[in-house]
């Protein structure tokens, strides 16, 4: 099984968002080559999801976070879309909040295959 590991450092935050990889009216995704060294100990995937302070309160924010965050689980057992030697960024917006589960689970799958064919 993969771990979701989270980024840490504000060097690494800033060393990804320097590639915009696809944006949406859900979230925003921004990913790069893994800069950090792996351990042989397990999978990791290396993402963090984001939200800006503007949208809604803690509880709306942490809501979104958590929703990206299945959906992101979903797609690594069932069928690998996210390849593990990059390290992502997810900026989840507010309309995340009212859509249904089904629906942004396409929607992230589809970027997740767009990004695939995108040369960085």
């Amino acid at each position: 099984m993969t771990k979701l590991e989270s980024l840490k450092k504000s060097s690494h935050f800033e060393a990804v968002l320097k590639h915009r990889v696809i944006n949406n009216d859900l979230f925003t995704i921004y990913r790069t080559k893994n800069f950090i060294k792996k351990t042989k100990e397990t999978k990791k995937l290396y993402i963090s999801f984001v939200m800006r302070k503007k949208v809604g309160n803690a509880v709306k924010r942490n809501r979104i976070k958590r929703k990206l965050k299945s959906i992101v689980q979903k797609l690594l057992k069932m069928n690998n879309l996210i390849n593990l030697n990059y390290t992502y960024i997810i900026i989840g917006k507010e309309k995340v909040y009212g859509e249904y589960h089904d629906s942004l689970f396409e929607k992230m799958k589809k970027s997740f295959k767009i990004m695939d064919g995108v040369k960085l």
